[in-house]
């Protein structure tokens, strides 16, 4: 019996994994609707299915049949293009993120990259040419406006974010999503990476452009952001590329400060018990979104930027400093 083509098993996970991802989009934006609800003392969408089970897909019939416009002044190939490339990206993620993991190491991945969160850190880069790409290629200067500001803020904060994590890649000796996981074995990274941590769940919040740094589409100041002049499935595309980031931080922050599918008090977990620990944990940062949109004000911009440049870069770069001074005089790892 020949054995089955390599091909062939990196295709089938491929497209397993873009079917829970795509699945979780849609429920996880009806329980950010429902959430909010609650909080706000309203129902949230009721009446699509029973307890409004069927609302993600009535809105996505509804965005596939919504006219698409595409304005005159635009350019027509790079109007067309930006969303594909913020969803790309956003997507691409998922292949080299480790959900689980056997008893004899082998990780529940599509992929298994040695570099794996330099990868992840340059796709999620490339994103912010999409953003940028819609609002210059729109030929309206208010999508122009968003998307420099958006492309201003990313770039501030991603500076912020890599500098946290940088301290956990010192701790774990490695930049293996999977060595990562198996250095925190006994200990989660949270706790040595406390600071780090923090800051790295502040810059993610402002990476994916959520409230309280929605400031790429502040409505009152810049009518809709990077995509006002964007309609029907185009615009459908930048909303799913901007829960995909929100799901793929939230499981950065997993597999990097809590430890991945490990459960607590040091006790490993494989195979599916593993999974549900990774995705209780995922959750958890998912549910810290909603219920930070549903409390905070927006920043003020200026104040959005002096936060980050002034008070987060200098904090991640003395935690990263005071990281590698203990690795060096206390090391772990050989």
């Amino acid at each position: 019996m020949s054995a089955v083509p390599i091909w062939l098993i990196v295709l089938v996970k491929a497209v397993i994994v873009l079917f829970v991802v795509i699945t979780t989009f849609a429920y996880s934006m009806l329980a950010e609707r429902k959430v909010m609800g609650w909080m706000q003392l309203r129902p949230g969408p009721n009446r699509v299915g029973p307890w409004g089970l069927l609302q993600p897909a009535a809105d996505a019939v509804k965005m596939m049949f919504k006219e698409d416009l595409t304005p005159e002044t635009a350019d027509p190939l790079i109007y067309r293009l930006a969303p594909f490339i913020s969803l790309i990206t956003a997507m691409g993620t998922f292949a080299i993120i480790p959900f689980s993991a056997n008893a004899d190491g082998t990780l529940w991945s599509v992929g298994n990259v040695n570099a794996g969160i330099l990868l992840i850190f340059c796709m999620t880069s490339i994103g912010v040419y999409g953003i940028s790409l819609a609002g210059w290629a729109s030929g309206s200067k208010f999508p122009l406006l968003g998307s420099v500001r958006s492309t201003a803020q990313m770039i501030s904060y991603e500076l912020a974010m890599s500098m946290s994590v940088i301290g956990v890649l010192i701790l774990a000796g490695s930049t293996a999503l999977g060595d990562i996981v198996n250095a925190q074995y006994r200990v989660w990274f949270i706790l040595p990476q406390i600071v780090g941590f923090v800051i790295y769940i502040i810059t993610a919040v402002a990476e994916t452009n959520r409230a309280p740094f929605d400031l790429v589409e502040a409505e009152t100041e810049l009518v809709g952001g990077f995509h006002t002049e964007y309609s029907g499935l185009r615009f459908g595309l930048f909303f799913i590329a901007e829960y995909l980031n929100m799901i793929t931080v939230s499981c950065l922050a997993t597999l990097l400060f809590l430890g991945g599918w490990n459960g607590p008090f040091g006790l490993p977990s494989f195979g599916l018990l593993g999974l549900l620990w990774f995705v209780l944990k995922a959750g958890f940062f998912l549910f810290f979104y909603i219920w930070l949109r549903s409390t905070l004000p927006r920043f003020r911009y200026d104040r959005l930027m002096a936060f980050g440049w002034k008070v987060l870069l200098p904090v991640s770069t003395l935690n990263l400093i005071l990281t590698a001074v203990a690795v060096a005089l206390w090391p772990t790892h050989a």
